[in-house]
């Protein structure tokens, strides 16, 4: 069994680890923590538990949680906080699984100017490994620091990586439009956020400045051997949208040569064949219904030879694939087990 530990239990992220780790075979919790809540039953805060393998957890303060028993810690913290968190397990020896922006960047100054914090600990930065599977699976499995990538960018990576690697795109002319629900701005009360703001409404947030921006451009720089000033930058522009999860991002790139729809279907089919979570649609465009309470992302695909643009769609769940369920696909690959074991879970419909 693996017995894992989450700090930061009772945020949107710490619950949906549960949930989805309560269909795990091979998971045992050891210790669920959270300061705002020590004390409690889980199932006094979260009922959804009862009759659960974690039916009998109380929540402990962090300072007084005995993580001696623990295999793999989950960090569902916000950025800031979690570096020190983070530092202190590592020092432990426990394996780590960061939800949080404190450990996804190569270079800790492009996190210090996007994120205004100050990082505390760059040589631990270097050890940590991004964890996005379908890029750094074999990095993953011998990673003790994984940093989980942000939900936004999963959905714009994994539509974008194939035409990288095969370096068949302008890198300068990279478009990314992308939709979220309303549980990407995690738990605490924001006005904004209130039902009556965004019921019946959709808006632009965070244009040209979204922290999100700056980690795609890190990973595909660092894809393409670009550094610095000759990094490459993308256009990304995120919305918020009336739904509780989920993501969809349209992409768009220019090609630098002509080519059919089924050359391109194939660049997609060949590079994610054998990826247990990521589907390539060939007659239609993902939704998001057809994503949510799943780890898949689906990734449509349409070619405009009179423009030489591609549009890529990509949908995925925010909280799944773009958070915890992205996080136990991390964790199955460390410790060598199936990677879509507790993962089997199909899409809610409707």
């Amino acid at each position: 069994m693996i017995k894992f530990s989450i700090v930061g239990t009772t945020g949107y992220v710490g619950i949906e680890l549960l949930r989805l780790l309560q269909q795990h075979p091979e998971a045992e919790a050891a210790c669920l923590i959270s300061n705002s809540q020590a004390g409690k039953a889980l199932v006094d805060l979260y009922p959804q538990f009862r009759d659960s393998k974690f039916s009998g957890c109380r929540l402990v303060n962090y300072e007084e949680a005995d993580l001696s028993d623990t295999d793999i810690v989950f960090t569902a913290l916000p950025h800031g906080v979690s570096q020190d968190i983070v530092a202190e397990l590592y020092n432990k020896g426990l394996k780590i699984i960061d939800m949080s922006g404190d450990f996804r960047y190569t270079d800790t100054a492009v996190y210090e100017k996007w994120y205004n914090e100050k990082h505390k600990y760059p040589k631990l930065n270097e050890k940590a490994v991004f964890g996005l599977v379908e890029l750094n699976r074999e990095k993953i499995r011998k990673a003790d620091l994984i940093a989980n990538p942000g939900c936004y960018v999963t959905a714009s990576l994994l539509g974008l990586i194939p035409l990288v690697t095969k370096n068949i795109i302008d890198l300068d002319n990279i478009i990314i439009d992308a939709k979220s629900g309303v549980s990407g701005a995690g738990k605490s009360l924001k006005i904004t956020n209130l039902f009556n703001e965004v019921h019946e409404n959709m808006k632009a947030y965070n244009v040209a400045t979204h922290r999100h921006t700056s980690e795609i451009e890190n990973v595909l720089s660092e894809l393409c051997g670009r550094k610095g000033s000759e990094g490459i930058q993308v256009l990304f522009t995120p919305h918020l949208i009336p739904i509780k999860r989920g993501i969809l991002a349209t992409i768009y790139v220019d090609l630098k040569d002509k080519y059919s729809q089924e050359e391109i279907m194939k660049i997609y089919q060949e590079y994610y064949q054998g990826e247990p979570f990521v589907q390539i649609l060939e007659d239609e465009m993902p939704e998001i219904k057809q994503v949510v309470g799943s780890n898949y992302c689906l990734i449509g695909l349409k070619y405009d030879p009179r423009t030489d643009k591609l549009i890529i769609i990509t949908a995925l769940d925010n909280m799944v694939k773009g958070a915890a369920g992205q996080a136990i696909q991390n964790m199955n690959v460390i410790f060598g087990i199936k990677e879509n074991t507790g993962l089997e879970a199909r899409a809610v419909y409707p």
